[in-house]
């Protein structure tokens, strides 16, 4: 902050009636004085006002999703219910999930007649994506194939509507050294674990995020939670962040069919798991894939998968 500086000097009195008048000189000081405080302050004002402008648009788009601290949105959605709720006659949605470069689960909606869908995953018919928007095929030759391989009811559109988790394929028929769905499928049928049938049980944790994508829900936006020792396994506002998404996620994965089998908050603010199983073979990590992401789209928020054990 400027403060401004009285100067006095001793003068002698003069009479009332006679006004004495500045010189130049100190005019044109007074002036010159003036005119640097104001370069001054505008110089201080360019070096200062970005930053701060930066930081109060980060902190507006964290806070108010971080207002939701249980996860709800604030989203009205009686104009998306009301067509959700219309009648889709003899066709149903069908929800192709599949695995992109990075491990991450992405989809693509296609229509199938009713009966179709009700059928066995076999026959449900093949489909493609552009691999070159997925870091999974050059640009001049982008076309992956997507098989369907495992089929769950739709906890998001309801009804007879279905998600449908896909192998990845090059036109050939091979897959793509990012699917690592196909090895492992070789894998359990191979010798003699077909016939055993081992059961897996997967936990995954992830952390919830606001959308500015760095602030963990539950977080001062800039700063850090109190210390670890809470919020495992803790109830009430002030220590489970996002319960709200962990029980839609799990209520979504029942209705699916997923053999969920628990879920608990974890250490950190924001922190959840869930576990699968215990399952027979590849339909376990099937089923880990499943959810989650469109889970967190309903609330106006991401997550970011921790590991698998």
């Amino acid at each position: 902050p400027l403060q401004t500086c009285h100067m006095t000097t001793n003068k002698p009195r003069h009479s009332s009636s006679v006004q004495r008048r500045p010189t130049f000189t100190t005019s044109f000081a007074l002036k010159t004085m003036k005119l640097a405080i104001a370069l001054l302050i505008a110089s201080a004002h360019a070096l200062v006002a970005p930053s701060r402008r930066q930081h109060q648009g980060t902190a507006l788009r964290a806070t108010a999703p971080l207002s939701q601290q249980t996860g709800f949105s604030s989203m009205d959605t009686a104009v998306l219910d009301r067509y959700m709720s219309l009648d889709t006659g003899d066709n149903v949605q069908a929800e192709y999930v599949f695995v992109d470069a990075d491990r991450t689960a992405r989809s693509k909606c296609r229509t199938l007649p009713k009966a179709k869908a009700k059928g066995a995953v076999t026959s449900l018919p093949k489909w493609t994506y552009d691999g070159s928007s997925t870091g999974q095929a050059p640009g001049d030759d982008s076309e992956v194939i997507i098989v369907p391989r495992a089929v769950y009811k739709d906890p998001f559109r309801g009804g007879d509507h279905i998600l449908v988790l896909c192998d990845t394929e090059d036109p050939e028929g091979n897959p793509l050294p990012t699917n690592s769905r196909a090895p492992a499928v070789v894998k359990f049928d191979a010798g003699d674990a077909k016939k055993q049938q081992p059961w897996y049980g997967l936990e995954q944790e992830y952390t919830l995020f606001n959308l500015d994508g760095t602030t963990p829900l539950g977080w001062p936006v800039g700063g850090f939670p109190k210390p670890q020792g809470p919020y495992y396994c803790g109830a009430g506002a002030d220590k489970s962040f996002g319960r709200a998404v962990s029980e839609a996620h799990y209520r979504a994965c029942l209705y699916a069919g997923l053999t969920v089998s628990g879920t608990n908050a974890e250490v950190m603010p924001g922190q959840w798991e869930y576990q699968i199983g215990p399952v027979v073979g590849i339909d376990a990590a099937d089923q880990l894939t499943m959810l989650l992401p469109r889970a967190n789209s309903t609330f106006r928020l991401a997550s970011r998968s921790l590991w698998v054990t």
